[in-house]
C-alpha cells in the first residue's frame, strides 16, 4: 500500500504542478476562472475539475500560488473543499490538499480516506514526501488511524 500512496501523491503533484510541465496536457474546469497577479495567484473556483492523463482532481477551490517566474515558478497549489485525487486504481479524499514543490510535499487533510483494491485507511491527514518517498497518515487528536486491508 506504501508505493499505492506514493504512486497517488506522486500522480496529483504533477498534475497539480502541470502549468510548468508545457509538455503534458491538462484540461480545467470550472464555474469561475480569476488571475489575482497582485497576490501571484491563479484561482479556480466552483465545481473544480482537472484531468491529466494520469489523475483526475476535483474541489470547490484550486488556487495555484507563483513566483516572480509566473507559472513556471509554482510556489504552491491547494485545493479545497470536498477534494477527491483519483488515478486508475485509487481513490483519496479530503477536505484540503497542498502541494508545495519546493519541498515536495503533498499534504491531504480532513477526514482522509485513501482507498484502492488492497484497502482502505482513514486519517485527519496524510502528508506524502517525494523526496523521500515516505507517506505518514496522522490521526486527529485523541482519534486513531484506521484501515482495513485485504489479504493476497
Amino acid at each position: 500500500m506504501n508505493r499505492a500512496r506514493f504512486a497517488l501523491a506522486a500522480l496529483v503533484a504533477i498534475a497539480l504542478a502541470t502549468p510548468a510541465l508545457a509538455q503534458t496536457q491538462v484540461q480545467i474546469s470550472a464555474d469561475t476562472f480569476t488571475i489575482e497577479e497582485g497576490r501571484q495567484e491563479a484561482v479556480f473556483t466552483g465545481n473544480v475539475r482537472v484531468t491529466h492523463p494520469t489523475v483526475n482532481v476535483s474541489a470547490e477551490k484550486v488556487v495555484a500560488t507563483y513566483g516572480q517566474g509566473g507559472t513556471s515558478d509554482i510556489k504552491s497549489f491547494e485545493a479545497t473543499g470536498n477534494v477527491k485525487l483519483e488515478t486508475e486504481d485509487q481513490t483519496a479524499t479530503g477536505q484540503r490538499a497542498v502541494f508545495t514543490p519546493g519541498d515536495q510535499l503533498l499534504r491531504l487533510t480532513g477526514n482522509v480516506q485513501v482507498s484502492n483494491a488492497a484497502g482502505t485507511v482513514n486519517a485527519e491527514e496524510l502528508v506524502v514526501n517525494l523526496a523521500t518517498k515516505i507517506s505518514t497518515f496522522t490521526a486527529s487528536k485523541g482519534g486513531r488511524v484506521t484501515g482495513v486491508f485485504t489479504t493476497q
